[in-house]
């Protein structure tokens, strides 16, 4: 049987509403519905019925579709980790850059996953490893950043970084973030880093609140490795994956990032520019917009 795992941010009652609608229209279409064993009380409760555990049973499970913002998405990539099965996000939060559709288009969600019309993006994923004194105390993957942060608010985080073997620059900072394209509209953009196109192989390495004549933003290449080492002896630091899983680094703690070996699984309803998401999402202003595109709207020759 074909099935659907569906996810939704179960704090908010809309987003529960709008999965349950949408797993009846897809029963209704023969397609079964599969939900996480955390969450399937509160879908219960709200009238969702036949529906498989997803830790329990995987087979069929052929996408996993999302109602809520990026936070569940990442949760949702999370879950789905190690399966190949792909996430479709509809946004139900604020700015959702990883959703493909909003709470409008539910009806051409439905349509596109039993008809399976949509694509599927692989988008490049970090790989995360803390050792202390040599010895390896954590590991973890993140889809759109790992980030180095101080403990404690009062103090600055002293680190020391290095890309390739080679130290780069030391700072008193906030933290350090090391994004991926997928993540550069998220906590990178935040700190000051640049948007950079999915598509493009790189990884990014951005400086919080650094006190320091350089502290520029550094785009690096995917096959890099990226390490931050805490030395400051007063200050502590904490990895954070994602916003999502987090790991204590005492003095001394190295962070290596690197490329991950298993990338993340999005898929699309309707492929475009990324110029377009970007615009909509930031509700950038382009009036005044002249470009050839624009005249072949208008249907105006160029």
């Amino acid at each position: 049987m074909r099935r659907v795992l569906l996810l939704a941010h179960t704090g908010r009652d809309e987003s529960v509403r709008f999965a349950v609608d949408f797993a009846r229209d897809l029963q209704r279409e023969d397609v079964g519905v599969a939900v996480p064993r955390a969450d399937l009380e509160v879908f219960a409760a709200a009238g969702l019925v036949d529906a498989a555990t997803f830790d329990d049973d995987r087979d069929g499970v052929e996408l996993a579709v999302v109602f809520g913002g990026d936070g569940t998405i990442l949760r949702a990539a999370e879950a789905c980790r190690g399966t190949q099965v792909p996430v479709l996000g509809v946004n139900l939060g604020h700015v959702g850059f990883l959703a493909e559709a909003d709470s409008d288009d539910v009806g051409e969600v439905v349509r596109g996953v039993v008809d399976r019309s949509y694509t599927v993006e692989e988008r490049l994923t970090v790989d995360v490893t803390v050792t202390v004194g040599g010895e390896v105390v954590a590991t973890n993957w993140a889809l759109n950043e790992a980030s180095v942060e101080k403990a404690a608010r009062e103090r600055m985080l002293e680190v020391v970084v290095e890309i390739d073997d080679r130290p780069v620059s030391r700072w008193g900072c906030d933290g350090v973030v090391c994004a991926t394209p997928t993540g550069s509209t998220a906590y990178n953009f935040s700190a000051g880093g640049p948007i950079v196109w999915p598509e493009v192989s790189a990884l990014l390495l951005v400086p919080n609140s650094a006190h320091a004549l350089f502290a520029r933003p550094l785009v690096v290449s995917p096959d890099s490795t990226l390490a931050i080492e805490v030395v400051g002896e007063t200050t502590t630091g904490v990895l954070w994956c994602d916003g999502r899983r987090a790991a204590d680094l005492p003095f001394g703690a190295r962070v290596e990032v690197t490329r991950g070996v298993e990338p993340v699984r999005l898929a699309r309803l309707t492929p475009g520019p990324f110029a377009d998401r970007l615009v909509r999402k930031f509700e950038l202003p382009v009036d005044g917009w002249r470009g050839a595109a624009a005249r072949r709207l208008r249907g105006v020759g160029d």
